[in-house]
C-alpha cells in the first residue's frame, strides 16, 4: 500500500535505490542537498542542482520542467550524509509564476526502480513562497525513513539554502538560476524511465533520467507523430513482451578516463534480447537529441527575451535613450545574451558529441531490420526465420546537427498504413523538382520499404500485391517483379483494381469472422494465404471509382488488425475532387515523403524532424541482391 503522507509525517523506506517523481503542472526546478546529522549542508559540493546534477548516489534534472525524476542510491552516499532534502523552486526571470500560490499544488512520490510507489505527498498551503523543501530522507539508527516537510521560503533559493547552514547561499542560488536559464523547459511531460537495477543512467544530455522503458515493466515509448493536420499521434512502440527467463545482461561500457564520459556501447539499454536492447537504445538516442535541442532552443529564447527586457528597462527613461548611456545599455544587454547563448551552445555541443559517438558505435551493430542499406550487414543477409521487433523506414535529423541521423523505427507487424506523398506541394524540396521526378522517387521509396518488409519477414509469412492502374510505374517496380517476390503481376486497369481489392477484402472479412468466432486457421477456406499482406497502390486515384474508393478506405481501417496493410503512392491534390470524403483515409495513414522533409513531430517537445527516405545509395545493387535471396527462398518453400 502507498503511504499518502501529510506534513510532518514519516514512513520507513523498504529499499535504498529509489526514484523521486515530481509533478507540478508548470516548469519548476528540482534539486537536493546532502546534510549531516544536524541537517547542515557544509558546502556547495553537497548540493545537486541543474548546474551540477550528479553527486555520489544522487542525480537530479538538468533543467526546469513540469515533471521530474530524481535518482537516489542511499547506499552510495557518503558516510557523513544523514539527510537528503528534496528542494523545489520556481525559476526566476521567466514569464511563468513567481510564487507557488499561483500554481497547482506540487505532488511528490517516492518509488522503487520498478515504479512501485512507496509514499506520496501533495504540498498544500503554499502562498508567497517561491521555494520549498518538499521531502526529507533521513537516517535513524541505521535505517532510512522519509518525512513530508513542505517548508516554503518567500525569499526563494537563497533563504532556503541559508536556512540549511550553507555558506554563501546567495552566490549558489544565483549560480543555480543562471544554470536554469540555459535549459528552460517548455513544460513537457517526462517520458518513462529507462532505468532498472541493471540499466544504465546516461551521463549527459537533458534526457539523463528518462527514456524508453523496459518492455516488461513500463509504458512503451512514443516515436514521432505526424505534424498537426496530418492526423493523430502514431504509436509504433514495441509490445510488452513476457518471458519466463530473466533478460541477458546488457553489455558493459569500457572504463572511461578520469573526467571523461563513459564510452558508448551498442546494446547497453534494457531488454530481453539484443534486438530489444538496440530498439530501446535507438529510441533513447532519439529522446536525448530531442531534449538536448529543446534545452538549447529554450535557452536561446530565454536569452532573447531577457535582452529585450533589459533594454526596455534601461531605456524606459527618455533622457537615457540617446547618447553613450543608451548605447552602453544596449551593448551590455547584447553581451549578456551572447554569453548565455554561447554557454547553451557549449552544453549542446557536448551532448551532441556524446550522441554522435554513440551513433558511430550503434549504427554498425544494427541488424538488417534496423540498418541502412549501406550497412555491411546486408552483404551477409540471409532470409530470417523469425520476425524482428521493428523495421527502419528512414532517418530523422534536426538542423542543429544534420549529420546525426537517428533511425526511424516502426513496430512490426505494422499498426498503420503508409502514404508516400508524390505531390510537389508536399514538401519544400519537392516544390523545386519536376512532377514526374517526384512521382518516380515516390515509387522508388515504396519499393525500398516493400523490399525491407520482405527481407525481414520469414519467406512464407509476407506477400505483396501491387495496383498500378496505368502501368506508369512498371520500370521502377522491376526489382520486385524480376525477383519474383510479388503474389501476382501488378494489376492494371479498372478491372485489375476491382479484382485485387475484392480478394483482399474477402480475406479481411473471413479472418475477422474467424477471430470473432474463436476459430483457428483451419476454419478458413482451403488455399487462402494466411501470411501478412501488403498492398502497394500507385497513382491513386487513377483507376478508382466510388466503389473501389470505399473498398480502399475499408482496407485502410480494418486491414491492419488482421494482417492486411496499405502502402499508398499518391498526390493528395490529384484526389481533391473527392472533397472531404477522403479525409479519413489520409488521417489513417502515416505520411512519408520521397525527399527529405520536416513534417514529423516528436511527442515531447514538438520539434519538426526532417525525415529522409530509405533509398539505396546511387549505383548500389544491394536491394536487388536481397530481393533475389527472398525470391529464391519463396520459390523453395513447400506449398
Amino acid at each position: 500500500m502507498t503511504a499518502e503522507l501529510v506534513r510532518g509525517q514519516n514512513h520507513p523506506l523498504p529499499q535504498t535505490r529509489l526514484e523521486i517523481r515530481v509533478s507540478a503542472g508548470t516548469p519548476i526546478v528540482a534539486g537536493a542537498t546532502l546534510g549531516d546529522e544536524q541537517g547542515r549542508v557544509r558546502g556547495a559540493e553537497q548540493v545537486a542542482h541543474p548546474g551540477a546534477p550528479s553527486l555520489p548516489g544522487l542525480e537530479v534534472s538538468r533543467q526546469a520542467a513540469a515533471d521530474h525524476r530524481l535518482a537516489v542510491d542511499l547506499e552510495a552516499l557518503g558516510e557523513g550524509v544523514h539527510r537528503v532534502n528534496v528542494l523545489l523552486a520556481l525559476p526566476l526571470g521567466t514569464p511563468g509564476p513567481s510564487r507557488f500560490a499561483a500554481v497547482a499544488a506540487p505532488f511528490v512520490a517516492v518509488t522503487g526502480l520498478d515504479g512501485t510507489e512507496i509514499a506520496s505527498y501533495t504540498i498544500t498551503g503554499l502562498g508567497a513562497e517561491s521555494a520549498v523543501v518538499a521531502l526529507e530522507l533521513y537516517r535513524r539508527q541505521g535505517a532510512w525513513k522519509i518525512r513530508a516537510i513542505g517548508q516554503g521560503y518567500a525569499g526563494g533559493l537563497a533563504d532556503m539554502l541559508a536556512d540549511q547552514g550553507l555558506p554563501e547561499a546567495g552566490q549558489l542560488a544565483t549560480a543555480i538560476q543562471d544554470a536554469i536559464a540555459l535549459g528552460v523547459s517548455r513544460s513537457v511531460a517526462a517520458p518513462p524511465p529507462r532505468t532498472s537495477d541493471d540499466a544504465r543512467v546516461r551521463a549527459a544530455g537533458p534526457g539523463a533520467s528518462g527514456g524508453p522503458a523496459p518492455a516488461d515493466a513500463q509504458p512503451p515509448v512514443t516515436p514521432p507523430q505526424q505534424a498537426v493536420g496530418d492526423g493523430g499521434p502514431i504509436n509504433y512502440a514495441h509490445p510488452r513482451r513476457q518471458t519466463s527467463t530473466p533478460p541477458p545482461p546488457a553489455p558493459v561500457a569500457p572504463p572511461a578516463a578520469p573526467g571523461e564520459p563513459a564510452q558508448p556501447v551498442a546494446g547497453d539499454a534494457t531488454g530481453w534480447s539484443m534486438d530489444e536492447r538496440l530498439y530501446n537504445q535507438v529510441w533513447g538516442m532519439f529522446e536525448d537529441l530531442a531534449r538536448a535541442v529543446a534545452a538549447y532552443r529554450s535557452a536561446v529564447d530565454f536569452a532573447d527575451s531577457r535582452m529585450e527586457q533589459e533594454i526596455d528597462r534601461a531605456l524606459s527613461d527618455p533622457r537615457g535613450r540617446m547618447g553613450p548611456a543608451g548605447d552602453q545599455a544596449r551593448e551590455q544587454a547584447r553581451a549578456k545574451r551572447e554569453e548565455l547563448v554561447a554557454r547553451a551552445r557549449e552544453a549542446l555541443d557536448r551532448d551532441l558529441g556524446q550522441l554522435t559517438a554513440e551513433s558511430e558505435v550503434v549504427e554498425p551493430a544494427l541488424p538488417p531490420a534496423y540498418a541502412r542499406w549501406d550497412n555491411p550487414v546486408w552483404h551477409a543477409y540471409r532470409v530470417p526465420m523469425e520476425l524482428p521487433m521493428a523495421l527502419r523506414i528512414g532517418d530523422l535529423q534536426l538542423p542543429e546537427q544534420p549529420e546525426l541521423r537517428i533511425p526511424m523505427l516502426v513496430r512490426l507487424p505494422l499498426e498503420r498504413g503508409l502514404w508516400i506523398d508524390s505531390g510537389r506541394g508536399g514538401s519544400e524540396a519537392a516544390a523545386f523538382m519536376d512532377s514526374d521526378q517526384v512521382k518516380g522517387l515516390a515509387v522508388d521509396t515504396a519499393v525500398a520499404i516493400a523490399a525491407r518488409l520482405l527481407a525481414v519477414y520469414p519467406a512464407h509469412e509476407f506477400a505483396v500485391h501491387v495496383i498500378d492502374p496505368a502501368g506508369s510505374a512498371a520500370a521502377r517496380l522491376a526489382p520486385l517483379t524480376r525477383a519474383g517476390v510479388l503474389a501476382a503481376p501488378p494489376a492494371a486497369g479498372a478491372a485489375g483494381v476491382a479484382e485485387v481489392l475484392a480478394r483482399l477484402i474477402e480475406r479481411v472479412d473471413l479472418v475477422q469472422m474467424a477471430v470473432r468466432a474463436g476459430a483457428g486457421a483451419d476454419a478458413l477456406p482451403p488455399g487462402m494465404d494466411t501470411a501478412e499482406q501488403l498492398l502497394i497502390v500507385n497513382d491513386f486515384p487513377h483507376g478508382f471509382d466510388d466503389r473501389a474508393l470505399n473498398q480502399l478506405r475499408y482496407l485502410a481501417d480494418e486491414g491492419p488488425s488482421v494482417g492486411v496493410h496499405l502502402l499508398m503512392v499518391a498526390d493528395r491534390e490529384e484526389a481533391s475532387e473527392y472533397g472531404p470524403v477522403l479525409q479519413p483515409l489520409w488521417r489513417s495513414l502515416l505520411r512519408l515523403t520521397p525527399v527529405p522533409d520536416d513534417h514529423l513531430a516528436d511527442p515531447w517537445v514538438g520539434h519538426p524532424w526532417t525525415y529522409e527516405p530509405p533509398l539505396t545509395p546511387p549505383g548500389s545493387r544491394i536491394l536487388e541482391q536481397v530481393l533475389g535471396q527472398v525470391g529464391e527462398a519463396r520459390a523453395a518453400w513447400p506449398r
